[in-house]
């Protein structure tokens, strides 16, 4: 897999958009798929940096891996924050996304975005490093 490392800064949030977004064009990625991706990743990335770095008050990186494959393309996202397993969250169900948003509990629906805007969205802690994995099919 090549990659590419970004500060695990606010600034970089923008960048890691870009940067997924020429991922999603070389590898064929239709318009909406690339969109979903862009979405996903940015989430992702945002909880990464808020959450991950800046609310623990720590410093660090995200570096951005990705391969293409027959099917599309695999993104996978590396950080050195405390662990943190998006799938673990609750997320909203039909009921709660039914709601009008002054009764929605507040929280959780990013991380739906991602899970339910990729083909395959998993997770794994390797050693000392959150994987957040993105698979998007042509």
């Amino acid at each position: 897999m090549e990659s590419k490392v970004f500060p695990g800064t606010v600034e970089s949030i923008d960048l890691i958009r870009q940067h997924i977004s020429e991922l999603a064009q070389q590898a064929g990625l239709s318009k909406k798929a690339s969109y979903n991706l862009r979405l996903a990743a940015d989430e992702i990335a945002t909880n990464i940096v808020l959450y991950g770095y800046e609310e623990a008050g720590l410093e660090g990186e995200i570096e951005v891996l990705h391969a293409f494959t027959d099917e599309g393309l695999v993104v996978v996202f590396e950080d050195t924050a405390a662990p943190f397993d998006p799938l673990t969250r609750e997320l909203p169900d039909e009921e709660d996304l039914a709601l009008p948003l002054e009764e929605r509990n507040i929280g959780g629906l990013g991380i739906f975005l991602t899970v339910k805007g990729v083909d395959d969205f998993s997770y794994e802690r390797v050693a000392d490093r959150n994987r957040n994995i993105f698979k998007m099919n042509k």
